[in-house]
């Protein structure tokens, strides 16, 4: 899409392990409008979380291949070195919401410390209005002012993801990505998260991607959606067109697997295990359990464009 805020061409990440290389991110290419909401859904273990590391350049030392294109208002970040992406991209032009917020809060600094942080590191105010500012995003986010004084364990796990939704906004980035913003939350905090989210989407001009393997979560918020399976895209569309008619055969299939409120069908299972990402060999990923599998599945099926600009890999649509 022309003007795309944020645009990933080609983009690898591979792990080394004592098993093999690990092809968890395998040329990925994607792109997130100004103001959009992009949902990247699938099973867990099929390279999500590594795709948003790669994208904020958060690697572990065991990494074997990364690379690509990762645009972010049309500049390249890829060719920044790592100080630069430290101090140009990372929380001043995207931001990063981890899975489990307890994990990502250090236990002995107080939350007004803690997300007023990156404003201070990047030197971007004083400490005073850094302080004053803190303030002003975690009652936004829908955290009580009393709440700046406390420590992380004194906070409910609601709470605690709020404060990292809040440590997210606090220096303004353009674009901000969650990974499993709604995990090991109940249903009720799950909802009022979402409605944070939706409410602060609508109140800025920020756009967002959402890792979730929560389908239901994320339908309200997504404007598109693009699905992942075994390190690749398999799916892109407008999050209307997914929702109504999905293409690739495991979308069809994830989607029969969400229970619905107002049909009577019951949920049906995706037969199979995932796909090992530790040579996952050259054909379609998801042959082994798709019921429209064929010879030609046996070679990596190409990227189709439809008439609507939605894409889908596989060759039933070649």
């Amino acid at each position: 899409m022309t003007g795309a805020l944020l645009q990933v061409e080609d983009l690898f990440l591979h792990y080394r392990s004592s098993m093999g290389i690990v092809q968890a991110v395998d040329g990925i290419t994607f792109d997130v409008g100004n103001k959009q909401a992009l949902a990247i859904i699938g099973e867990s273990g099929c390279g999500k979380s590594s795709l948003v590391r790669a994208v904020l350049r958060l690697l572990p030392r065991n990494v074997a291949r990364y690379s690509g294109r990762v645009l972010i208002g049309g500049t390249d970040v890829m060719a920044f070195s790592d100080e630069r992406f430290r101090r140009d991209v990372r929380w001043v032009k995207t931001s990063f919401v981890p899975q489990a917020a307890m994990n990502s809060l250090n236990p002995v600094i107080k939350i007004g410390e803690q997300v007023s942080e990156p404003l201070l590191s990047h030197g971007l105010m004083k400490k005073a209005e850094a302080l004053e500012q803190t303030g002003e995003v975690l009652k936004h986010v829908g955290v009580p002012g009393d709440f700046f004084r406390r420590y992380p364990f004194e906070l409910s796990g609601g709470m605690r993801q709020r404060v990292a939704i809040a440590m997210a906004l606090v220096t303004n980035p353009p674009l901000v990505l969650l990974d499993e913003p709604t995990s090991a939350l109940d249903v009720l905090t799950q909802a009022n998260i979402m409605n944070t989210l939706k409410r602060i989407k609508q109140e800025s001009d920020r756009s967002f991607v959402i890792i979730s393997h929560d389908v239901a979560a994320c339908s309200e918020l997504a404007d598109s959606v693009a699905v992942m399976y075994g390190g690749q895209m398999v799916e892109i569309a407008t999050a209307s067109d997914f929702f109504s008619e999905p293409l690739h055969p495991y979308s069809q299939m994830l989607m029969d697997s969400v229970p619905r409120l107002r049909q009577k069908k019951q949920p049906e299972f995706i037969p199979g295990q995932p796909v090992l990402l530790i040579e996952p060999g050259k054909g379609c990923r998801f042959g082994p359990r798709c019921p429209h599998c064929k010879s030609a599945c046996e070679q990596q099926p190409p990227v189709i464009t439809r008439d609507n600009g939605r894409k889908v890999n596989c060759w039933i649509y070649a």
